[in-house]
Formats: C-alpha cells, sequence, structure tokens
C-alpha cells in the first residue's frame, strides 16, 4: 500500500527511522521525545528500527517513490548516509537527530544536539540543498578520507565501545608505527605528488565532535575540500588537535588545503576508503566528483 493513501492532504508524511546500533544513548528516550515534541498537527508519521546494514536505504528509496515528504534519521553520518542513498534526487527531505557517535554534518549544520531542540527544527521544516560527493560512484554526504583515517575507521568499528574515547585510544595505538603512503593527485586538472598521513575529502567541515579538518568548507559551495595531512612527531600532534578544535588547522604548514569539483587520486597500497565514518573498500585509483545541491535536507 502506498504510503499516503491513509494520510490526511493537511498532513506531510513522515517515515522516523532509528539506527539501534549508532552511538551510545536510549533510542527508546528518543522514541518518547518524538512522541511528546513532533508536531502530529503537521506530520502523519511511522518510527522504523533498522534491522540489518543498508535497511535505512531500502525504506527511504520507497518512501521516495511514494513522495513522503520528509525521512528523520536518528542516528549518526553512516546513518545519514544510508538514508541520503534512498532519496537522493528526490524531493524528499532528510531530517537529522544527532545520535551517533561523531555526528560530523550534524554539528557543520548546527543542529541541535538536545533532542527536543533537534525535533523543533523539523517542525519548522526550513529546507536547504547542499551538494554530495561520489567516490568511485559511492555516495558521501559529509567526509571521505584514505590512509590514516580510513585505518581508524576501521579499527573503530571493531571496537566494542562507541564514542570520543573510543577514538582517541585507536589514534594513539596506531599513530606512532603508521608509514604515511605515497599519493598522485589531480584537482581540477592541476597535478600534485604528496606523501602524507592521510588526505581528506571534504562537503562539511569536519569529522565529528566539532574536530574541523576543512574549516572553510561550505555544504553548498559546489566544492570538495582536499585537506592533505603530512605525519608530525607525537608531541606536535596536541597542537594540531588544538588547532582542528579551534577550527584553525588550515593555519599549520603541516597541512594543505585544496578545492575543486573533480579530484583524482593514485596509490599503490591500501584499498580502504573512509566514507562518512565507515570503511569501505575500493580500487587503488579513485575519482571524486561533486554532486552540486543534490539532497535537500532540514536545517535550523
Amino acid at each position: 500500500m502506498n504510503l499516503m493513501d491513509t494520510v490526511s492532504p493537511s498532513k506531510k508524511e513522515a517515515v522516523i527511522i532509528i539506527n539501534p546500533a549508532s552511538g551510545a544513548g536510549s533510542k527508546q528516550r528518543v522514541e518518547e521525545m518524538i512522541r511528546i515534541h513532533l508536531d502530529e498537527g503537521k506530520y502523519h508519521y511511522r518510527i522504523v528500527y533498522t534491522e540489518r546494514p543498508c535497511h535505512a536505504t531500502e525504506i527511504s528509496r520507497q518512501a521516495a517513490r511514494d513522495k513522503v515528504a520528509m525521512i528523520v534519521t536518528v542516528g549518526g553520518d553512516g546513518s545519514l548516509n544510508e538514508v541520503a542513498k534512498g532519496i537522493i534526487g528526490s524531493n524528499t527531505a532528510l531530517g537529522i537527530i544527532p545520535a551517533g557517535s561523531g555526528n560530523g554534518l550534524a554539528h557543520h549544520l548546527q543542529i541541535p544536539f538536545r533532542i527536543s531542540k533537534a525535533i523543533e527544527v523539523i517542525n519548522q521544516c526550513k529546507i536547504k540543498k547542499i551538494d554530495t560527493i561520489r567516490i568511485n560512484g559511492e555516495l558521501c554526504i559529509s567526509i571521505a578520507g584514505v590512509g590514516f583515517d580510513a585505518l581508524v575507521a576501521k579499527e573503530y568499528e571493531k571496537a566494542k565501545k562507541r564514542g570520543f574515547q573510543t577514538y582517541f585510544k585507536i589514534i594513539l595505538k596506531e599513530y606512532v608505527n603508521y608509514k604515511p603512503k605515497k599519493y598522485k593527485i589531480t584537482v581540477d586538472g592541476e597535478k600534485y605528488k604528496e606523501k602524507a598521513l592521510f588526505i581528506s575529502f571534504a562537503n562539511s567541515n569536519q569529522f565529528g565532535y566539532n574536530a574541523s579538518i576543512a574549516p572553510h568548507a561550505e555544504v553548498d559551495d559546489g566544492l570538495i575540500d582536499v585537506c592533505i595531512i603530512r605525519k608530525v612527531p607525537l608531541a606536535r600532534v596536541v597542537f594540531l588537535a588544538n588547532l582542528m578544535f579551534l577550527k584553525k588547522i588550515d593555519q599549520s604548514s603541516d597541512i594543505t588545503i585544496l578545492k575543486g569539483k573533480e579530484i583524482s587520486l593514485s596509490r599503490k597500497k591500501g584499498k580502504i576508503v573512509n566514507i562518512d565514518g565507515e570503511h569501505v573498500k575500493l580500487q587503488k585509483d579513485l575519482i571524486i566528483k561533486v554532486d552540486p545541491l543534490s539532497l535537500n535536507v532540514i536545517v535550523p
């Protein structure tokens, strides 16, 4: 049955997708807050819990076919990515209740982290079109990366506990022995050779936790910020981390940021790519392109 068949014409149809595995908070508490604060005068909604990988994409793709007005995602960047795959290019909008680990896109868009305030943003339903990125055809909505960044994402997925402390422990464990890799990069026709700790392809300005790797990145400028980070002695890592949280890392000589619409990257080793916090195996050679204003997102 089409989801729209039983909905009052005065109300918008909304599907709320909750990823029970994301973040560390109680999803039952989120569901209770939705029932209390979501404006039922504006929305007819149903809540669905994901049961397996890619389930959110299946749900959102069908909802877009049924012309559902809005998909609200309760989760982190990985959950948002799955939903975006189902609605990209449609008129269905993405609403965000941050409940993941890093929540990079939510931080960038200044979505409130207090659940009731995030729901109020959804009630207001202000829609903004944002860019997305494709890496060898794979969708990225916030940030992607190769090198140490991708290794950390892979190790984080294995961890039993979520959160910033887990990220930090993995970084400390892997950093000392990690050898920077050689990369050949082309940005809108300009060629570069780099030996880097990692390279990020940023649509939003940060990984999450307010750690800004691309302080001047904008989600609607039609450009990808290519952030090349060189390895520094462990003693300088704290200094660089402070610059990242102050949104001033671009002032360091240890980082180069380039902007472009189409990037190619060649690497001799490694097939792992971090895409919105999830590690994905792709080819060694990558083509990264921006897809301008391809996703509708509800913002404050």
